[in-house]
């Protein structure tokens, strides 16, 4: 992951100043130092220490970052984060992509243990999905993780899904999808995992006989969620998808599912309010 890491900061840095930080440079004395606080506006969950530190790291190796608490803990409004200390042009060089990382990294977590919390003692997990920010997929992830969740499959090359339009595709060629499942089966190595969505009860039966790992309902009210997990009859995992927010999470976990995939953990996160108090001196 450091690799990964240091790439995607790398790229925000250069994004941000591809020519340098004209304003410190032109404002600021070169041996100016600041000390910098990284205080919260709200309460949250934190994620994303280490890609705050790493990002004044990669900026001036000289900078010193102490972090004032670990990823997936909790704070309140005022509490201080972190701290940073260095050269004044360094450390505002560093501040916007490393508070644009950790706000978004943080705010994730945040709304990850909201749902983590409203379905707790059911036996339902979280999970996200590749609704991702294009580039930070590892990063978010992450945060899901530091929220307490889980993780669905982090990409198209790590388990076989069939969803709508796979099986669209299938009907307009008039290939079953149980004949579908098997002849994937017997294609994937043993180690795969294999899932196919519906979005009707009729087809739960043809696809969990034809020996899925998983079986996501899409779309389904809790009613037929409950209708869904009978009839499955524990022969695969059961995930359920679309539709879900932290009005509607509780009631789907109660139906007995094993998994509930939430987009929105990604997709439409807001990042927390969080501040880099600097002050600069010498």
């Amino acid at each position: 992951m450091s690799d990964q890491l240091d790439d995607i900061i790398r790229r925000a840095l250069a994004e941000d100043a591809p020519w340098g930080d004209v304003t410190s440079e032109a404002f600021l004395p070169g041996g100016a130092t600041a000390s910098a606080a990284l205080v919260a506006r709200e309460p949250g969950v934190f994620s994303g220490g280490g890609v705050f530190a790493r990002t004044f790291e990669l900026v001036d190796a000289g900078t010193d970052v102490e972090l004032g608490l670990d990823d997936g803990e909790a704070f309140e409004a005022g509490d201080v984060l972190a701290r940073v200390d260095g050269s004044a042009r360094s450390v505002l060089r560093g501040e916007r992509i490393a508070l644009n990382l950790v706000q978004r990294m943080s705010g994730i977590a945040t709304l990850t243990a909201r749902y983590v919390a409203a379905v707790a003692g059911t036996g339902a997990r979280i999970v996200d999905t590749r609704k991702t920010t294009p580039g930070l997929r590892i990063l978010e992830r992450q945060a899901v993780r530091d929220g307490g969740g889980r993780n669905h499959r982090f990409s198209l090359s790590d388990a076989v899904m069939a969803k709508d339009n796979h099986l669209a595709v299938l009907a307009a060629s008039g290939v079953p999808v149980g004949d579908a499942v098997r002849a994937a089966r017997a294609r994937i190595g043993h180690t795969v995992h294999l899932e196919v969505e519906v979005d009707r009860i009729a087809q739960i039966e043809e696809v969990v006989a034809a020996g899925v790992d998983t079986i996501m309902l899409d779309n389904f009210s809790p009613e037929q969620l409950r209708e869904g997990v009978a009839l499955v009859a524990g022969r695969a995992l059961v995930e359920a998808s679309g539709g879900v927010n932290l009005d509607s999470v509780r009631a789907i976990a109660e139906t007995g599912v094993d998994v509930i995939s939430v987009g929105a953990l990604t997709h439409s996160v807001r990042a927390l309010d969080l501040g880099l108090d600097v002050a600069v001196a010498g």
